[in-house]
Order: C-alpha cells, then sequence, then structure tokens
C-alpha cells in the first residue's frame, strides 16, 4: 500500500502501511530504504532469503529491518523489494521471505543518508481498521 516518513529530532520514523501484517513490513522495508536511495532506480536482479525472529511483533519488526541493514552492509546490497510470510509461532514470531535488489551504484542509486539501525523508540506494529501499521524510529 504505502510507506511513510516521520520527523524526529536527528533521527528518522518509518511507517509502513497494508492491507496485511506482511504488506505493512514489507512497506516499512521500502521506506527504510528510500531514506538511503532512490527507490526507483535499485533494479531487482539478486534475491536474498531473510529470516527473523522475535517474541513480538515490534521485536520482529526490529529485527527484519535489522536483518535488512546488515545485508547491505555486509554484502553491500540495497533493496526495493520485498516479499515476507509472517507466523505465530510457540515462542513469538518468525519471518521468512526475499528481498530483491542489487550492489550500490553510487551514480545510478543516488545515495541520501545511511541508516545505522532500526531502533525501539517509537515501535509500533498493530491493527488500525482494515489495515495494519508497523512503525519505528530509525537511526541515521
Amino acid at each position: 500500500m504505502a510507506y511513510e516518513i516521520l520527523d524526529h529530532t536527528a533521527d528518522a520514523g518509518v511507517r509502513g502501511i497494508g492491507a496485511t501484517l506482511e504488506e505493512a513490513f514489507c512497506e516499512a522495508a521500502r521506506g527504510t530504504f528510500s531514506l538511503m536511495v532512490d527507490l526507483e532506480q535499485v533494479k531487482p536482479r539478486q534475491a536474498v532469503e531473510i529470516e527473523a525472529e522475535a517474541d513480538s511483533l515490534e521485536g520482529l519488526l526490529v529485527a527484519f529491518l535489522g536483518e535488512l541493514l546488515a545485508r547491505r552492509d555486509i554484502e553491500g546490497l540495497v533493496f526495493s523489494e520485498f516479499q515476507v510470510e509472517i507466523e505465530e509461532t510457540e515462542g513469538g514470531w518468525r519471518l521468512r521471505g526475499i528481498a530483491k535488489g542489487e550492489p550500490l551504484d553510487p551514480v545510478r542509486h543516488r545515495p541520501q543518508v545511511e541508516v545505522k539501525a532500526a531502533t525501539y523508540f517509537g515501535v509500533r506494529v498493530e491493527r488500525e481498521g482494515d489495515r495494519w501499521i508497523a512503525q519505528c524510529v530509525l537511526d541515521l
């Protein structure tokens, strides 16, 4: 559906909005990467498997975004497309999915700010009417 960038002193907030929980997580990821690069220029040339687990949905959002940022740092990749499945487990929540993107090309992707981490500050994952919201503050 959509993502929003939220104003926050010295950092930035991201809010993913979707018809499903999975869609909201994917939009939060798109919002996160939109702060760093021009998403329209990131081609889905390479697919990377992503997994995350946590005892709460809020923790799962932070873990998911953290895993994506780790892949950016370790493998030099930026992502523009995301597909995830989220399931409740005996001990909490599990996310499995795919992030699609390519190695960072500074000329084409036009890097902007560096997102260092997803934080628990302002984290919220909940159903709001007929849509899901997944949001947190990002450390820049």
